[in-house]
């Protein structure tokens, strides 16, 4: 791979990896200071709804004021990179259209400003590297379909646990081992009643968004990054949200494995989680009848099989994304992306909604997500949490209940809706032909 190698090649001819960020938020900000460390890779532009967060992030990694230009169009922001200055940028989509930017990646976290970047990143070719899965579990498959087909480059970034993941995946694979099971360890029990307001202060003491410590609290995150593996790699949910048991790093090769033997599973080649004491790591539980392999595994391992759990004590986050940007850059290589809509993240009411009430999305007071096989949420008529913000209820939704067609109505103004249409079209017809042929409205 000898990735830091043409790093070093590159610092080398003063040519660096020219880096976009988009969100400046706990992950954007810390993925700024990551690539700050990395040689032969600069960050040159950072988007923010609140452009004093970037430009804080850029004089905390010693840029001086003098040299960080706040702006408001693409000539301004040109004019400033090539005069070897740095741009901070309230627009979103300024970052895809400028030259001299080789790579964004996108860290708001939410779907509809990820929806259009990624998109925007696309047809300018740019390689766009996600921080943000709540897009990719909503549009992913569109997305990558769009940038294979203009020979660009979409992908998840690595560091999150769909990238780890994919990692023990492929290396799995590559050993000759079925995949029974891949999942992420879990470092909080779920509480799907949780809100913003519930949590502000725990958030705070975390530099993080309330909303986003929501998401994880209620489990929404979970189900979103799983359900982002499920579509890389055709592996499916057991169970409409998982099981989720409790099971420390010993345990989880005698849990994760089909009940005839003992486990919780009730069929092969699934994707699910635990709460035990397995978090910040991720695991593959795998399997071999193969006499020869078994028998290497036991003088290596000293496991006796036929099950047998490869771990990983450790996802990095932001931290890790560097990687998958060398990778985008000088490879053309994607860490992990939707391929086909195998599971789909749905929205269930977190209260009762009334007839004509607007309700948030991901992170709410009002909604959680749950992840199912997309064949059983496409029976119910389900809408995928990616979608519902700011929609509005049609009939009154009980507490616990899925939000359906028949319930519910998107707002059908926003681009993430739009590539949605998209992609169910692309995906029932399966001729994977369409395209985009909009701009994103001014807001």
């Amino acid at each position: 791979m000898e990735l830091v190698k043409k790093l070093k090649q590159r610092n080398e001819e003063n040519n660096p990896i020219c880096v976009g960020i988009i969100g400046c938020g706990q992950m954007g900000s810390g993925l700024a200071h990551a690539i700050s460390n990395v040689t032969g890779m600069t960050v040159k532009a950072i988007a923010d709804i609140d452009p004093n967060r970037a430009i804080n992030t850029f004089c905390q990694m010693k840029w001086d004021k003098g040299d960080i230009l706040a702006a408001e169009n693409a000539k301004q922001a040109q004019d400033a990179l090539n005069s070897g200055k740095v741009v901070v940028t309230a627009d979103a989509g300024l970052l895809t259209r400028l030259d001299g930017i080789e790579a964004n990646v996108e860290a708001t976290g939410v779907p509809d400003v990820g929806a259009f970047v990624a998109w925007s990143s696309i047809k300018n070719n740019k390689p766009i590297i996600m921080l943000n899965v709540e897009t990719d579990v909503t549009v992913g498959v569109y997305l990558n379909h769009l940038a294979r087909k203009a020979g660009s480059i979409y992908s998840v970034a690595s560091g999150d646990e769909p990238g780890v993941c994919k990692m023990l995946y492929e290396q799995a694979m590559l050993m000759g081992f079925e995949i029974i099971c891949l999942g992420k360890g879990k470092n909080n029990t779920i509480n799907r009643q949780i809100t913003p307001q519930m949590c502000a202060e725990e958030a705070a003491s975390k530099v993080m968004n309330p909303k986003m410590l929501t998401s994880f609290i209620d489990g929404t995150k979970t189900m979103v990054e799983m359900a982002a593996v499920s579509n890389a790699t055709g592996l499916l949910p057991d169970v409409p949200g998982m099981h989720g048991p409790k099971a420390d790093v010993d345990e989880l090769v005698r849990t994760f494995i089909p009940k005839a033997d003992g486990g919780v599973l009730d069929r092969r080649g699934v994707v699910d989680y635990s709460t035990g004491a397995v978090a910040p790591g991720v695991f593959a539980i795998v399997y071999s009848d193969n006499p020869r392999m078994r028998r290497d595994m036991k003088l290596i391992t000293r496991a006796e099989g036929p099950y047998y759990l490869h771990f990983r004590p450790y996802h990095l986050c932001d931290l890790e994304t560097p990687q998958s940007i060398a990778e985008a850059v000088l490879l053309g290589e994607i860490t992990i992306a939707s391929e086909s809509m195998n599971s789909e993240v749905v929205a269930v009411a977190k209260h009762r909604l009334k007839t004509g009430e607007k309700v948030e999305g991901i992170g709410s007071a009002d909604l959680y997500g749950i992840i199912y096989t997309y064949k059983q949420a496409k029976a119910k008529s389900a809408i995928p949490i990616g979608i519902a913000d700011k929609g509005t209820v049609t009939k009154d939704v009980p507490k616990g209940s899925i939000l359906t067609k028949d319930n519910f109505a998107p707002d059908t103004t926003t681009f993430v809706y739009r590539l949605r249409k998209e992609q169910d079209a692309l995906v029932d017809s399966k001729q994977l032909e369409h395209r985009v042929n909009y701009e994103r409205p001014c807001r």
